[in-house]
């Protein structure tokens, strides 16, 4: 077998691997199990998330900000709320106090855009 059907048939391979991990399911969710109780730094950054996309939303509903500019809020709030999701993944579902002061730096960056 040649090195570059190798190479391709390890980089299939570690693909794979890869999706079957990023599509497992979080421990305890297929058992129903409230993961907010279990893991409060996780309910923090997500609270803090909801709140802010009420907040977005509010904002352009009464015109302080336009649909565009929420738009781009809402995108920034799902991307911090993925990076949540996939630093929870590589720790069976617990975020380190590191990793949220991380993500809490990016919401308040984010928050601090609300409203301008």
């Amino acid at each position: 077998m040649s090195k570059k059907l190798i190479a391709a048939a390890i980089l299939a391979t570690l693909g794979a691997a890869a999706f079957a991990q990023g599509t497992a399911a979080p421990a305890g969710a297929a058992s129903g199990a409230n993961w907010r109780a279990d893991h409060p730094r996780r309910a923090e950054v997500n609270e803090r998330l909801a709140n802010q996309n009420k907040r977005i939303d509010r904002e352009e509903k009464d015109g302080q900000i336009s649909k565009a500019k929420a738009a781009r809020l809402h995108k920034k709030d799902r991307e911090i709320r993925q990076e949540e999701r996939d630093m929870a993944a590589q720790d069976h579902g617990h975020i380190t106090k590191s990793e949220q002061k991380v993500l809490n730096q990016q919401e308040n960056k984010t928050s601090k855009e609300i409203g301008k």
